[in-house]
């Protein structure tokens, strides 16, 4: 007998193991190898929107999104502020079909609008009912009275399901105070300072449901609901020593008032939306 027997076995056995092993890599490499290559995923940029900055933007969009087919149709309301806000150029852009519709009372205020332009008062004019996808009224519940009844003409003018964007400068703000409290010729000096070459100043009427509060309490009333709310302040930089006297006399207020004319905002932003369902409530 040799004394190397158990050990040749033992070497011949793992011979065996290590060749069958490499056969399977070798098989494993060919099967990589020859198996054809799946391609990769194409991102549908298409189907994806960016999103649009600006907060009345977005749910204008969101809106045109989710209500393809027809032509978007917009309401004016007041032709102080622009319409770019509204992100409606993205919109064309995309293939939506939009018309705008502006009403305004002062032909004198009308710039270069491509809209067709109502020239008449928002309490008297007609407008049909439940024919426009997004009413837009900014800047114009403050300067105006009997607001509850423009915005109950504005609400009926909205499609269910439609949007109604607010901007108001807030009654119960020091800046608001300020506003109405400061004579005429101040006001009007101050304008020209302020805001040179701007239509203004406005009226200072602010009736009480041209507040936060008074259209929290308006839309509670009218079953519509307040989705997005926003508060900016938004005092000019320029001429810098009139801003700090006039953020001075703000905190003053403020600070008389006990917080109760805050200081923290002068302009308020709603987006509001109609329910579908007229006995629908916020619970």
């Amino acid at each position: 007998m040799t004394s190397g027997g158990p050990s040749s076995a033992t070497l011949s056995k793992a011979a065996v193991e290590t060749s069958a092993a490499e056969q399977a890599e070798s098989r494993t490499d060919e099967q990589t190898a020859t198996r054809p290559r799946r391609p990769a995923r194409k991102t549908r940029a298409s189907s994806r929107r960016t999103r649009i900055e600006g907060f009345f933007a977005q749910p204008a969009h969101d809106y045109a999104y989710h209500a393809p087919g027809r032509p978007v149709t917009v309401l004016q309301a007041g032709c102080l502020t622009s319409l770019d806000e509204l992100g409606l150029d993205k919109l064309r852009s995309d293939g939506f079909s939009i018309s705008v519709v502006s009403v305004e009372a002062d032909p004198g205020r009308l710039r270069d609008l491509a809209a067709d332009i109502i020239i008449g008062d928002l309490r008297t004019i007609p407008l049909p009912p439940r024919s426009f996808d997004i009413v837009h009224c900014s800047l114009l519940l403050d300067r105006i009275s009997h607001v509850p009844l423009v915005l109950d003409r504005l609400a009926a003018a909205l499609r269910p399901g439609g949007l109604l964007l607010l901007r108001i400068r807030d009654r119960d703000c020091a800046a608001g105070f300020l506003d109405r409290k400061l004579p005429r010729l101040v006001r009007r000096a101050l304008w020209r300072r302020l805001y040179p070459g701007q239509p203004g100043p406005f009226p200072a009427v602010y009736e009480a449901t041209a507040s936060a509060r008074g259209i929290a309490a308006y839309m509670l009333m009218r079953g519509l609901v307040i989705a997005q709310r926003k508060t900016s302040r938004t005092l000019p930089h320029q001429p810098e020593r009139l801003c700090r006297f006039l953020a001075t006399a703000r905190w003053l207020v403020s600070r008389l008032s006990r917080g109760q004319l805050t200081d923290d905002h002068d302009e308020v932003l709603f987006v509001v939306r109609k329910p579908e369902d007229r006995f629908a409530r916020v619970v």
